[in-house]
């Protein structure tokens, strides 16, 4: 039996005075689920508890799991990490790379110099970046009208790339692109393909990218943090995407920490859990290793500060990234070892894999700007915590 008691004192304490809304938290070892608890509120504005069942808009954490479908592929033959993603997808043929503005303030587009591969786009080296951290993009997007990828339109997909494919490292709608492989090799699109080949089996009822009315007494609220470091509802809440044209294989799930964890633990337990399998054991090694080589992780600069505060995790330590996680080259001050996995959700969700210790955690909340930092604070404290429970 693990003493948790410390667990629940940094959680209790995070939420203290509204400083977090409310979260839901959850660990496991190589025994299995070992923590799982709420604290706080669904929405600051209101009465109701967080609760254990809380669903949440896990935004960015569903590019582990396009990444985990992706690779399904890859181990059928339907789809190659290096074969040309445009033999898959005819339109990347003609994805140009915006090469700044000319003197009239129009974009400079030009042949790339090497061919997108689906590795390109599970390690965000293809060239394709977001508007929220890219300020050429941001430009191009507000010049363009280009929809971003959360809109569902199938045009935010035509957005230009920032820099030639293999060059660097920079983060983007490269999942969206890898969900559409998906799709087009599977014949399923991605909703589909994930409830029969990922969610079904591995029993994770809460995940889809479909809001479900019985959702309405669980669905916890997204929140805005104000200068003063008060919360409330956010102003401009994420709506319902009323007329979708894709999936987005880079974000748009809602899931449940209890879920994530089960997805979680099958990749820590070589792709599989309680008997049910998604992935071959060389599979998920291959997806922790290096895939950037000598190239690093970069910060993020903001281009929207009511979307995303400037982001670096791990500042100051090399980080590398996989297919598709951040990798830290060096111990985490709260105690994860080096070549752990980890990446975020939007709305400040995050998640660890510590594939040597055995040991993986969520923490979810529901708050923008993304890198949030209270939400980072309880999370290093979280970690810290769940690493005493296992010492």
């Amino acid at each position: 039996m693990r003493n948790t008691g410390s667990i629940d004192q940094v959680l209790a304490s995070a939420v203290a005075g509204d400083r977090i809304a409310g979260l839901v938290a959850t660990a496991a070892d190589a025994d299995g689920v070992f923590y799982h608890a709420a604290f706080g509120r669904l929405d600051v504005s209101r009465s109701a508890p967080m609760t254990p069942d809380a669903v949440f808009r896990i935004a960015s954490m569903t590019k582990a799991i396009t990444a985990a479908a992706a690779m399904q592929l890859v181990e059928q033959g339907r789809l190659s990490l290096d074969q040309p993603a445009r033999t898959v997808l005819p339109f990347l043929a003609d994805t140009p790379v915006l090469d700044g503005f000319d003197a009239a303030g129009q974009p400079v587009l030009r042949s790339p110099r090497a061919a997108i591969t689906l590795r390109n786009l599970l390690t965000h080296t293809a060239g394709f970046v977001y508007d929220t951290w890219n300020a050429a993009m941001n430009r191009y997007a507000q010049l363009t009208g280009l929809p971003t990828a959360r809109s569902g339109r199938l045009a935010a997909l035509q957005a230009p790339l920032a820099f030639d494919p293999g060059t660097r490292w920079e983060y983007g709608i490269n999942i969206d692109i890898a969900g559409r492989m998906i799709e087009a090799a599977s014949g399923l699109d991605l909703e589909t393909y994930f409830q029969r080949h990922i969610c079904a089996p591995l029993g994770m009822v809460d995940t889809t990218y479909i809001q479900r009315p019985d959702w309405e007494s669980r669905l916890t609220t997204v929140h805005d943090r104000e200068s003063g470091g008060s919360l409330r509802p956010a102003a401009a809440p994420p709506g319902v995407v009323a007329e979708r044209e894709f999936f987005g294989g880079g974000g748009g799930l809602f899931s449940t920490a209890a879920d994530y964890m089960r997805f979680l633990r099958a990749l820590m337990q070589g792709g599989e859990v309680d008997g049910a399998r998604i992935l071959r054991p060389e599979t998920v090694a291959l997806m922790g290793q290096n895939h950037i080589g000598a190239l690093d992780v970069q910060r993020m600069p903001t281009q929207m500060p009511n979307v995303s505060n400037d982001v670096e995790l791990f500042p100051g330590m090399v980080k590398k990234w996989g297919l598709s996680f951040l990798i830290n080259t060096a111990p985490g001050s709260a105690g994860r070892t080096a070549g752990s996995l980890a990446w975020a959700g939007l709305y400040n969700t995050y998640y660890w894999l510590d594939p040597i210790r055995k040991v993986t955690g969520v923490l979810m909340t529901q708050v923008l700007p993304f890198a949030d930092a209270t939400v980072l604070e309880t999370l290093d404290a979280f970690e810290a915590a769940v690493y005493r429970a296992v010492a």
